[in-house]
């Protein structure tokens, strides 16, 4: 079974599984330990119901601890895998690890909020939420896509397709620190096949003063109020490869053409 006694002696593995180091999973430990004890008193049971014995009694639960709790809800928030894999890891059965990721998963938004690590999630209270520094605000903003189910409806399908990695998905626009790389913002879910900017476009994000905005080519012509936005360009050694591969291509299907035709 995985503990956490073991995992934090492999930092890099930590992040890899968790999505933290060992550090920062000890800091995040005592809020969601509160937010626990505040969700679940030890006077009553999970439902709410006073208890006629004492805590502790009858069978020993695998995530008994606090810190293995923790643990098994950040492995399913950073990897996301089946119910009955999550289960063979932590020794769980499938309906016992979807009773436990449905009861952790609000503690551990509470004790994200509590600590301030939460992005915002109205973009008209961006400009108050995001802290100041007194140097201006360095912001990166793209979409990101993640992955789903294909939806059995024809008409859903064509929705949640992104046409850009043969895969169907949801899609987000994030709004981050590019010196601290913290997500400050994080747009309502909006379907794969749904443009960037026309996601900001619905959801008008505010600001902080004298923000310097970083964009790619899903942004073009998006000029909110800021101080001053950039937009990589392609060098002209790329262009050129891509011209080349572009003329290559050319060549191959008009030989192809000419081989067909003669036949």
């Amino acid at each position: 079974m995985l503990t956490y006694s073991e995992l934090k002696r492999n930092p890099r593995k930590c992040v890899a599984l968790t999505g933290v180091t060992p550090k920062e999973f000890n800091m995040l430990l005592p809020a969601f330990a509160r937010a626990y004890a505040e969700q679940y008193p030890p006077e009553k049971t999970i439902a709410g119901k006073p208890r006629k014995r004492q805590a502790g009694g009858g069978r020993k639960g695998v995530l008994k601890e606090t810190e293995q709790q923790l643990l098994f809800i950040l492995v399913y928030q950073k990897t996301y895998p089946l119910q009955t894999l999550l289960g063979e890891v932590f020794e769980l059965s499938q309906p016992r690890v979807n009773e436990w990721v449905h009861r952790l998963l609000p503690i551990l938004k509470v004790a994200l909020d509590e600590l301030g690590v939460l992005p915002e999630r109205d973009p008209a209270h961006f400009a108050q939420s995001e802290p100041q520094y007194g140097e201006p605000p360095e912001l990166i903003i793209d979409g990101t896509e993640r992955r789903r189910q294909r939806p059995k409806n024809a008409a859903k399908q064509a929705e949640a397709y992104s046409g850009k990695k043969k895969t169907h998905c949801d899609k987000h626009v994030v709004l981050v620190q590019a010196k601290t790389k913290r997500v400050g913002f994080l747009s309502p879910m909006y379907a794969g096949k749904t443009h960037d900017q026309k996601i900001v476009d619905t959801e008008p994000i505010v600001y902080p003063p004298d923000t310097i905005l970083y964009t790619d080519t899903g942004f073009q012509g998006y000029e909110p109020a800021v101080a001053q936005t950039y937009q990589p360009k392609k060098s002209r050694g790329a262009r050129n490869s891509r011209r080349r591969r572009s003329g290559r291509t050319a060549k191959f299907l008009a030989s192809g053409s000419n081989m067909r035709s003669r036949g």
